[in-house]
């Protein structure tokens, strides 16, 4: 079984980084490595777990520096997910090696397609040789996330009988009801629910409380 891609977020705002780390982890086959508030720290993060680490998601402005000009050092690939709106600083990014530039603030549900796009572009291109229509498929997906056909047919059953539950509300539900109304434990519901946010059949959002983590909410995309 292929091991999970392992994530860098890197944001000095903490409940940003929360926000994307949550997400990440909603994502089938994404993990949360580390979290970074600066340039320094991301760089100590790579020196210590560069081997686990296959994506960084770099805010532009720290504290110490650029997320844009950190993409070249870096020995993993990089989203730019920051609130930079320049032109020139889109073709810097481009030009530094950044595969996506993702402008702040965007649904969640983006993030988690260009995830998905993501994981679907290493696997295009995890053969030794590939020819014109893998390079021009693995940069598709890259861009424009999966379709519901990329997906394996053996969660079908499952996820139709979610989109089915979602149909009947009006409003949003949480991995826990999901789970209790189709009959799957917690962890299939989750799953499941990732990988319907990752093809655009479902929103996440996250709700906020006064302590412990936020709540992902899910709802049906119209």
């Amino acid at each position: 079984m292929a091991r999970d891609l392992g994530v860098l977020i890197v944001d000095d705002d903490f409940r940003v980084a929360a926000l994307h780390s949550t997400i990440v982890d909603a994502v089938r086959g994404f993990r949360v490595i580390a979290r970074a508030g600066s340039v320094a720290a991301a760089r100590a993060a790579m020196a210590d777990r560069a081997v686990d680490i296959d994506l960084a998601l770099l805010d532009v402005y720290l504290p110490d520096g650029s997320g844009i000009d950190l993409v070249s050092e870096l020995s993993c690939d990089a989203f730019i997910v920051g609130a930079e709106t320049e032109a020139a600083a889109v073709r810097r990014a481009m030009r530094s090696g950044a595969l996506a530039f993702m402008i702040k603030p965007f649904d969640d549900t983006e993030l988690a397609r260009r995830l998905a796009g993501y994981a679907q572009y290493r696997r295009v291109l995890d053969a030794e040789n590939v020819d014109q229509r893998a390079v021009d498929a693995a940069l598709s997906a890259l861009r424009f996330g999966t379709r519901g056909s990329d997906r394996a047919e053996a969660g079908s059953h499952t996820e139709q009988k979610i989109l089915d539950l979602f149909a009947t509300v009006d409003g949003s539900l949480v991995a826990d009801q999901v789970s209790e109304a189709v009959g799957v434990s917690p962890a299939t519901a989750r799953r499941h629910l990732a990988s319907l946010v990752s093809s655009g059949r479902l929103a996440m959002s996250l709700q906020y409380g006064t302590t412990g983590r936020p709540r992902q909410e899910y709802r049906l995309v119209e």
